[in-house]
């Protein structure tokens, strides 16, 4: 059974596979990270731990039986009560509910270990997968993202999703 677990210095060989197996698929839906990510990765990774010791994001991965990471879910600019949501879900575990029941759980834990009461998402409009897991999850259409805003979608026409934790779907 995959387990959320909180992002660690040891986790990094297996975000960078996982990163780089799925490469294509995720520029399929969002903007492509560019070769300076992963010449870079283990600078940046050791940046978002540094992030995460400081309390300003909370990074997850969805870790399978066998080690491998299947997802990576992250609540990014926790302020106020409030926090942006990022995932992704290696595509070969896509389609199966598995972001549906990790987004649940991610908000479950927004609530409860990081004092969150509001949760907001993007999407491009092309990423209707995601959409649907937003929705399914509570999530409700709260207006667009702007494409001139590389701080939304990285360029993409999009939406922005939003979630009271208050309150249970």
């Amino acid at each position: 059974m995959p387990e959320l677990k909180r992002l660690h210095a040891g986790h990094a060989p297996a975000v960078l596979a996982f990163e780089l197996a799925n490469r294509a698929y995720f520029a399929a839906s969002v903007s492509d990270r560019g070769d300076e990510f992963y010449d870079q990765f283990t600078d940046r990774y050791s940046a978002l731990l540094a992030e995460q010791d400081a309390g300003i994001c909370a990074f997850y991965v969805l870790v399978g039986e066998n080690g491998s990471v299947l997802g990576r879910f992250n609540l990014y600019d926790l302020k106020d009560g409030t926090a942006e949501l990022g995932y992704r879900v290696a595509q070969h575990v896509a389609g199966r509910g598995v972001a549906t029941a990790t987004v649940r759980e991610l908000c479950r834990l927004a609530a409860a270990r990081h004092g969150l009461r509001t949760l907001r998402a993007g999407t491009s409009r092309e990423n209707v997968a995601s959409q649907k897991v937003l929705t399914k999850t509570g999530f409700v259409l709260v207006g667009p993202a702007d494409p001139a805003d590389p701080a939304d979608l990285g360029g993409k026409s999009g939406t922005w999703y939003q979630r009271d934790l208050t309150v249970q779907p």
